[in-house]
């Protein structure tokens, strides 16, 4: 038999439960996919940023034109710019949707803001934080990229300057990657 006191003690802690769970529901689930799909945008136009620079400076395809010929259809890489390109830009905005996921955005920017300093201060910080993590992300998918996709997929050897080009041009997603995630738009 339980007492009065048990009871209501009982039953307060049972409204604080439940007062709390939907804040971390929110938290883990809403926050994750606001996060995961302002990631999947990012990543498009990191990608897109990532390709114009690679372009014009690389002298060979990329390596989603060496897979697609590999795996898919035969033939030259050269053959298969635009699948190749098309495959590129689905491996960047799936990598942006996970940076999105990881990161989610460290200010809920559904919020209501003053508009004031405190505010605009908040929104620099978080795109200093977001790019820093950015260039992070793409230094760690370029060493995983050339780790698993060059040698060991593709087993292509790169010569310097293309291995020089593929890190620098995921240098460049990544900060394009967490400068637009960060942003404010």
């Amino acid at each position: 038999m339980t007492s009065p006191e048990h009871a209501q003690a009982t039953d307060s802690g049972d409204e604080d439960a439940r007062l709390f769970e939907p804040t971390l529901t929110s938290l883990f689930e809403h926050r994750r996919v606001r996060g995961g799909v302002k990631g999947l945008a990012a990543g498009g136009v990191a990608t897109i940023v990532m390709s114009c620079f690679r372009i014009s400076i690389s002298q060979s395809p990329p390596p989603t034109s060496w897979f697609w010929a590999k795996y898919v259809s035969g033939g030259e890489p050269e053959d298969h710019l635009v699948p190749g390109a098309i495959l590129h830009l689905f491996y960047g905005i799936v990598s942006g949707g996970m940076f999105g996921v990881l990161v989610s955005a460290p200010s809920d920017s559904s919020a209501p803001r003053d508009g004031g300093e405190a505010d605009e201060r908040s929104q620099v910080m978080t795109e200093q934080k977001t790019t820093v993590l950015g260039l992070v992300y793409g230094v760690l998918l370029s060493v995983f990229g050339t780790a698993t996709l060059i040698r060991r997929v593709l087993q292509l050897d790169l010569d310097e300057d293309e291995r020089f080009v593929f890190h620098v041009s995921h240098v460049v997603y990544g900060l394009a990657l967490g400068a637009w995630f960060g942003s404010d738009r």
